[in-house]
């Protein structure tokens, strides 16, 4: 039985880097650049206003003071996407918009709050001296043309998008995502949708990974059931081989009916079929391979919460790498424990739990029941503590490790 550190690194030995693709900006939110993008503009093109107000010379407003104004007199006024076409002299303002361009002959911005409207039309009194530039966005302050404005590797946000789109670019070269196809195996299984019929359960599990495997950054494709005949099964894993990987769920805990690895072995090699996790113990990863294409497949256990975690701990980090990312892990944090309770040994466990910060520190308590089918008790945890295999006991007030699936609201 493997640990689960060696396990993930043989999942991630047998786990390509996908190829490049174009995309539209907007649909490449958490992809990875392949590409340096570098500007072929100027942003802001030219010196522009930072407010709105007056644009003047610095040196017509000498000494301007809330108890002695200098008063000015309006001659124009430009707003942004427009260009004012005379020039600011001595004793002149033209009224001016934020990120209109800078008329020439003014080097200060003064805002309207530190105006006084005039007696007469066309008067301004000035309340403050301005230092040459106040208020005032140089052209390129935020990007010269030529620059290289994202990196090669980098993972696109919303950020990233908005600077993209500042240059103009209305597409960009990213690692592409993976298509995932998602099986759910089981005679007990009833599709969603429908009258369950008796003895049966919905397939909940291939919508819980679905859902996962988008999260991440993966492009599920639902497969549907297979029943636990091994000609459906077989035939059924082999349908996914369009997809880049092929995660089962159920089949593979190793009973009679259990035929995951056999399947798996059949149609193409198996790494390994245990992990030293609980839950998530009947972890079976493996290479299926038709027609010289090989994509790695994943069986994970049928009961639901070990099926999220075993996806959490061992696919999660596989689906990343495809993407081209680098941060393979998740978030781990040190959260202080306010649950007694036990682990029986040999294996790492991990425990749903409830994370809440207090102060500059986390706090943590068990979610619940922690029975590996009772998939309502995943509603409240947003974190799994991890319990390693040689502490058979974790006390209220112990510091523990939490791989973290949702970040805590501050209170």
């Amino acid at each position: 039985m493997l640990s689960v550190e060696e396990a993930v690194r043989r999942i991630l030995e047998e786990v390509r880097v996908l190829e490049p693709e174009t995309r539209s900006i907007l649909e490449c939110l958490g992809q990875v650049l392949s590409e340096d993008v570098y500007s072929e503009v100027t942003v802001p093109p030219a010196d522009v206003s930072a407010v709105d107000g007056y644009a003047v010379r610095c040196e017509s407003v000498k000494g301007a003071g809330a108890l002695q104004p200098v008063w000015l007199a309006v001659v124009g006024r430009t707003v942004a996407g427009g260009a004012y076409g005379g020039e600011v002299g001595l004793g002149e303002a033209v009224r001016i918009m934020t990120g209109a361009p800078m008329p020439k002959g003014a080097d200060a911005v003064i805002p309207f709050e530190d105006t006084l409207e005039g007696a007469g039309e066309g008067q301004i009194g000035v309340t403050v001296e301005p230092k040459k530039g106040a208020h005032i966005r140089r052209a390129g302050g935020d990007v010269h043309r030529g620059d290289r404005v994202l990196a090669k590797g980098t993972v696109i946000r919303p950020q990233e998008i908005g600077v993209l789109a500042s240059i103009g670019r209305a597409q960009i070269r990213v690692i592409r995502r993976p298509v995932v196809a998602v099986l759910a195996t089981g005679d007990e299984l009833a599709e969603i949708g429908f009258p369950l019929p008796p003895g049966k359960v919905y397939s909940s599990n291939a919508y819980a990974l679905a859902a996962q495997v988008m999260r991440y950054g993966g492009i599920p494709r639902l497969l549907g059931i297979a029943s636990d005949e091994r000609a459906d099964l077989g035939a059924k894993m082999c349908s996914a081989m369009e997809a880049d990987m092929l995660i089962t769920s159920g089949g593979a805990a190793g009973g009679d009916r259990d035929l995951i690895r056999e399947a798996l072995a059949e149609h193409g090699s198996v790494s390994f079929d245990r992990v030293r996790m609980r839950p998530g113990k009947s972890l079976v990863f493996g290479i299926l391979e038709k027609g010289g294409r090989r994509i790695p497949h994943f069986g994970l256990p049928g009961n639901p919460v070990g099926c999220m975690i075993a996806f959490e701990e061992s696919v999660r980090p596989a689906i990343l790498k495809m993407l081209g990312r680098k941060d393979l892990k998740g978030p781990i944090i040190t959260a202080i424990c306010e649950s007694d309770f036990a682990n029986p040994g040999g294996l790492r466990l991990y425990a749903k739990a409830v994370v809440r910060r207090e102060g500059e520190h986390y706090r943590v308590r068990l979610a619940g029941p922690q029975g590996a089918g009772l998939l309502t008790s995943m509603l409240e945890a947003n974190g799994i503590v991890i319990v390693p295999e040689d502490v058979r006991e974790v006390r209220r007030g112990d510091r523990v490790e939490v791989h973290m699936l949702d970040w805590p609201v501050e209170e």
